[in-house]
C-alpha cells in the first residue's frame, strides 16, 4: 500500500492564540485606555491640543482669515503695542505681528518635520553603519561624526544659509543635517549594545 506524501504541517493542528497571549493582549488595551482617560483628564494636555491644533488650523486657513495684510507696511504704524486692531502689535515698519505669526505657521509646520524626518533618517543609516560594521568603516565615519560634533552648530547653520541663500530646503537640509550626528551617536550606541548580544 503507497502512501502519498502529505504537505508539511498538513496533519498539525491550527494554531491558536494561547491564553497567556490573549491576555497579555487584554492588558495592553486595558492600559491603553487608562493612559488615554489620564491624557483627557490632564489640564496641561488639553491645553497643549488645543494650542497645537489652532496653530495646524492657521497654518492651513491662516492666509484666508488673516486681519491684515502680513506684507503690508505702514511706518506710520510702527512698534505699536498689542490692541484691538493690532493683536500682537507692529514691528519696526509696521506690520501686523499676528498676521505674519499666522501666515509664517504654515511654513514652520511644513520646516520643521521635514528637518526631524531627514535628521532622523540620516542620523539612524550613519549610527547603524558605524555601530554594526566595526573596524575601518567605524572609525572613518566616527572621525567625521566627532569633527562635525565640535564645530559650533548655530555659526555652522549661519554659513550654510548665507552660502546657500534662504529657502525652505536650505533651512531643511541645514538643520537635518546638523542634527543627525546627534542621533547617529544614539543610534550607534543602541546598535552595539545589541551587536553583542
Amino acid at each position: 500500500m503507497s502512501t502519498t506524501p502529505q504537505p508539511v504541517g498538513a496533519s498539525e493542528q491550527p494554531v491558536t492564540a494561547t491564553p497567556e497571549i490573549v491576555g497579555r493582549t487584554d492588558e495592553a488595551k486595558a492600559a491603553r485606555k487608562e493612559q488615554f482617560a489620564q491624557l483627557k483628564r490632564s489640564k496641561t494636555f488639553l491645553a497643549g491640543a488645543v494650542l497645537v491644533i489652532f496653530w495646524v488650523l492657521c497654518a492651513i486657513f491662516g492666509s484666508l482669515v488673516v486681519p491684515n495684510d502680513p506684507l503690508n507696511a505702514n511706518p506710520l504704524n510702527d512698534l505699536l503695542a498689542p490692541g484691538g486692531e493690532y493683536w500682537f502689535g507692529t514691528d519696526r515698519l509696521g506690520r501686523d505681528v499676528f498676521s505674519r505669526v499666522i501666515v509664517g505657521a504654515r511654513d514652520i509646520l511644513i520646516v520643521a518635520p521635514a528637518a526631524t524626518l531627514l535628521g532622523t533618517v540620516v542620523g539612524t543609516v550613519l549610527g547603524l553603519l558605524t555601530g554594526f560594521f566595526r573596524g575601518m568603516v567605524d572609525d572613518v565615519l566616527s572621525r567625521f561624526i566627532d569633527a562635525f560634533l565640535a564645530l559650533p552648530v548655530i555659526v555652522i547653520a549661519l554659513l550654510t544659509l548665507v552660502a546657500l541663500g534662504p529657502s525652505k530646503l536650505t533651512v531643511i537640509f541645514t538643520v537635518g543635517l546638523l542634527f543627525a550626528p546627534v542621533i547617529s551617536r544614539t543610534v550607534r550606541a543602541a546598535v552595539l549594545t545589541e551587536r553583542e548580544l
